[in-house]
């Protein structure tokens, strides 16, 4: 009788497609709550807020502008986004943030510097910025080489004018100016009075202020004191003339 074969039983072969589809799965889960733990644990906030660099602003108004607060989320927190806010704010030139893992941020602000100071209605020194922004003075105190403003308009735009051009000179050419006041014409509607420590009285403009400036300190170091005008053409002429020159100009 013929012999009859029986076919071989195929072996099971595991199905490793499927097994790596749940293993990753399974490692998506695993780190999604892993996430979700860290995210919602203390490690992942800020917990320290430190600010350098002020003296015109408050570390309230610095820590209002930077939008970031203790207790807010570590990794949300965009340096540049903290940057420009800061940077918004009148009293900031430059700001930079550092930050810090575990939770720390260090803000770092470089403030416009004062150009000028100013005595309010209420007899209350104020600074006033290169960027225009008036401010309290704080204990810090104030540089004495920096000028009064008088009389001036909070809304006058010359004043803005004003504080820029002083910024824009160097502070030994304005040191000796004591006090400056409006005294806008017809012809220059921008134009000032300056009357500095070494007892002179001047007269400028303040779009001829950072050109004019050399020679207001030239006649500063050579001559008695007096009025000088520097308008279209600059002019000195001593207060007190010596008893010479009177008895030359009679003759």
């Amino acid at each position: 009788m013929p012999t009859t074969r029986l076919p071989l039983l195929k072996e099971d072969k595991p199905k490793r497609k499927m097994s790596r589809k749940v293993t990753a799965i399974l490692l998506l889960l695993f780190a999604a709550l892993l996430a979700v733990i860290f995210f919602r644990s203390s490690v992942s906030h800020i917990s320290k807020i430190e600010i350098h660099g002020d003296k015109y602003s408050t570390q309230e108004e610095l820590l209002a502008g930077s939008g970031i607060k203790v207790g807010g989320q570590f990794f949300a927190v965009s340096k540049t986004e903290v940057e420009a806010a800061l940077m918004q704010l009148k009293t900031v030139q430059k700001a930079t943030v550092e930050k810090k893992f575990p939770g720390s941020v260090l803000i770092t602000v470089e403030e416009y510097p004062a150009v000028a100071y100013e005595m309010n209605q209420e007899g209350i020194l104020k600074a006033i910025l290169s960027s225009g922004a008036v401010v309290p003075v704080n204990d810090t105190g104030i540089a004495v080489e920096k000028p009064i403003l008088t009389n001036w308009e909070d809304s006058d735009p010359n004043k803005a004018k004003l504080c820029k051009a002083l910024a824009s000179i160097p502070n030994e050419l304005t040191s000796d100016i004591s006090e400056i006041v409006p005294s806008p014409t017809l012809s220059f509607p921008d134009r000032i009075k300056l009357y500095t420590r070494s007892r002179f009285e001047v007269i400028t403009a303040i779009s001829l202020l950072e050109d004019k400036v050399a020679y207001l300190n030239q006649v500063i170091e050579t001559e008695q004191p007096g009025l000088i005008r520097m308008l279209e053409a600059d002019s000195y002429v001593p207060f007190i003339v010596e008893t010479g020159d009177e008895e030359d100009a009679q003759e």
